[in-house]
């Protein structure tokens, strides 16, 4: 249960004041659900202002709070150019205050000739006359425009305005109640943080860094002590240990040796599931470096021992993919393969639940619907999670109580992850890596084109087409939006069907599921040539007679994605190619981002290079690549907060008691504030 005291920042946003039915959609598009939420929204920058006396004082293109009286209002000739307010310093400067729209009519009740303002907002020259345009403020008396000096700037939806924002912030900061303090004693001490609810408020008022770190801080450290908790928990639950003979894995007839990244990691994992504790291992592997023969490895290893095993896949057509891929290598070895996935009904689901109840059927490959409550197994021993940050740890949970006792898990990963995050997503997991390729894996020769050669490419897909081969081409939306010019998935579809016709298939996040299976089916198949999708092709589709990747608007995406991305071809014996599609307006960091997937095809190397480019800078997270778990700490702070954080809280649960003392009392809270509750879950009666 959630501890009582924070109730007032988990009530929903409807019980600050102003907020209806109207304001609850822009909000929920933003995340802000609760008092919590909006407490949390802290501002991307901050407007400072600068008083002076006269506009003889401030420099063009400046933040000035400045006395004007209005002399004349100037409605547009035509009805449709600027409404302008002509206004007097107090030494006989004029200055215009220019409302666009329906601002004039605001202009017209708030600046009445003849009598004084206070103006606040950034000064500019339009010809030969200075202007503001769109004062942020005007109000008659100078306390409250000087008060706002420093200025926070949110993050909006359409239908929010910065001062509605900043008012349910306001109110939301009134709610907040004192909590005990979290941080070990020391480690506060020699930061200078201020206590919690201080550095919420300071985050709003301006910069202060020290503030915003203590945030970022208490973040990180509910993580690293929730993963703690379930490591913890995990070591004291009993698993089975399993001992396989080898009998199985000797029968495989794998296309190459496994190189020596494969034999070391199943070592590894031999060595795990050998033991007591449940194994909670991660595998991490470069596209294309041989996870899923590792992970077979380990299955076959559960089935030896009699038990069985079951391969946990994020999508549908991911499953599908790893079903036909396990069941053609494990054929030569007799293990039975099946798959289950939401889709699967009536008499198919019948038997396959018959056949994990009654022990026929050795692995099972399939999508969440393996978690759900109508699954038994005979005896489950081991669950390979792939693409593991796709899952939370809840949905872990839930499958490790399948088993008689819970089963050892290894989760896998394609994206190769800078070692920082790997402590802030994975915690406390072992961690195998696979850095090596497979042998006859060739490099993949990669180009940036610029987009005005559009027609150039066209033509080079239509030859690579018809000398049989396959492609793909990525576009990063869906749809077109109105307001960016950004090549639409349904728009490039449309244009090249108009020439490659039958040729050509489209799959998209927003398709039926039948259709993009359909779609995907055509093209794995060889029937159609040319595939036309948005990002949900980046995991694990394997086609390999796909020989070319065509990404547009290449510098939009991360570094980490293209590389994903430029994985799906050099599956096969072929060369294979991958032409990167730049736009005009290129940035210093997408100049830079392109020109190192030009050079390295390494992507342990190209996912540190992405965390650096990245920095805290840019509004990091979950929100924009999938990267993190974080909302408040920014990439830089996880660098070089998240080794203290978590240090504190292998103290919290070695030295100071866990959750049982004072400070473990606290932590509890913490816990419960950053929703990291399954942590506590974690704890026996917890």
């Amino acid at each position: 249960m959630r501890p009582d005291i924070l109730n007032p920042l988990f009530a929903e946003t409807e019980t600050l004041e102003g907020v209806g039915p109207k304001l609850r959609k822009p909000l929920d598009k933003l995340g802000l659900r609760r008092v919590r939420d909006v407490a949390y929204h802290l501002p991307e920058r901050f407007v400072s202002r600068r008083p002076v006396g006269n506009l003889d004082e401030a420099g063009e293109g400046e933040q000035i709070v400045v006395a004007l009286t209005p002399t004349e209002h100037r409605a547009p000739r035509s009805g449709r150019g600027p409404y302008r307010v002509l206004a007097q310093d107090n030494i006989g400067n004029v200055c215009a205050l220019t409302y666009f729209g329906r601002a004039s009519y605001t202009a017209k009740k708030q600046l009445p000739v003849g009598e004084k303002r206070w103006v606040a907002g950034r000064l500019d020259r339009y010809g030969d006359m200075l202007q503001i345009v769109h004062p942020d403020h005007v109000v008659e008396e100078s306390g409250d425009t000087l008060a706002r000096l420093c200025e926070p700037v949110y993050a909006l939806s359409e239908g929010l305005t910065q001062p509605r924002v900043a008012g349910l912030v306001e109110q939301s900061l009134s709610r907040l109640p004192v909590l005990p303090e979290w941080i070990e004693p020391g480690q506060f001490a020699r930061e200078k943080w201020p206590d919690w609810s201080d550095a919420l408020k300071l985050a709003h008022k301006g910069e202060h860094p020290a503030a915003r770190d203590r945030l970022a801080y208490d973040e990180l450290l509910a993580n690293s002590l929730a993963l703690m908790l379930v490591r913890a928990d995990n070591r004291r639950r009993k698993g089975q240990p399993l001992q396989g003979d080898g009998s199985l894995r000797a029968k495989l007839e794998l296309p190459y040796h496994l190189t020596g990244a494969q034999e070391r990691s199943v070592r590894e994992i031999e060595g795990d599931l050998a033991q007591e504790a449940p194994m909670l291992r991660l595998l991490q592997g470069d596209v294309g470096a041989g996870k899923t023969v590792v992970a077979l490895e380990a299955m076959l290893i559960a089935c030896e021992a009699g038990k069985q095993a079951a391969l946990l896949a994020p999508t549908e057509i991911l499953a599908r993919q790893h079903f036909e891929t396990l069941r053609s290598m494990a054929r030569p070895s007799g293990v039975e393969v099946a798959i289950l996935t939401g889709r699967d009904k009536g008499r198919v689901r019948e038997s396959i639940l018959m056949g994990l109840l009654d022990g026929s059927i050795d692995i099972l490959v399939g999508t969440h619907a393996i978690f759900q409550d109508s699954v038994t197994y005979r005896d489950l021993a081991l669950v390979v999670i792939d693409e593991q940050h796709r899952f939370g740890v809840a949905q872990r949970l839930q499958l490790a109580a399948k088993g008689r006792r819970t089963p050892h898990t290894l989760a896998m990963t394609a994206t190769p992850i800078p070692r920082t995050l790997t402590l802030a997503q994975y915690g406390e997991m072992d961690v195998s890596r696979l850095d090596e390729m497979p042998p006859g894996r060739q490099p993949i020769d990669t180009r940036v084109v610029s987009q005005d050669r559009l027609a150039e490419v066209v033509d080079g897909v239509g030859r690579h087409i018809a000398g049989g081969q396959q492609a793909y081409w990525v576009c990063p939306m869906v749809r077109e939006l109105e307001t960016e010019d950004i090549a639409a998935a349904e728009a490039r579809y449309a244009s090249l069907k108009e020439r490659f016709e039958d040729e050509v298939v489209l799959v998209h996040g927003q398709l039926r599921p039948e259709l993009k299976d359909a779609a995907m089916e055509r093209f794995a198949s060889g029937a159609a040539k040319l595939l036309v999708a948005t990002t949900v092709i980046e995991v694990g589709v394997d086609v390999p007679a796909a020989t070319l990747m065509v990404i547009e608007q290449a510098e939009r995406f991360g570094l980490a994605q293209l590389h994903q991305l430029r994985g799906r071809v050099g599956r096969g014996s072929e060369k294979s190619t991958c032409l990167l599609l730049r736009g005009e307006a290129l940035s210093e960091t997408g100049r830079e981002r392109l020109a190192l997937m030009r050079e390295t095809q390494d992507g342990f190397r190209l996912a540190e290079e992405d965390l650096r480019l990245r920095g805290g800078g840019e509004l990091l997270g979950t929100r924009q690549s999938g990267d993190t778990p974080f909302r408040v700490a920014s990439l830089e702070q996880i660098g070089r907060l998240l080794p203290l954080a978590h240090d504190d809280a292998r103290l919290l649960v070695e030295r100071d008691g866990g959750l049982t003392g004072p400070r473990g009392e606290a932590a509890r809270i913490l816990l419960y504030l950053f929703e990291r509750d399954w942590g506590v879950q974690m704890l026996r009666g917890g």
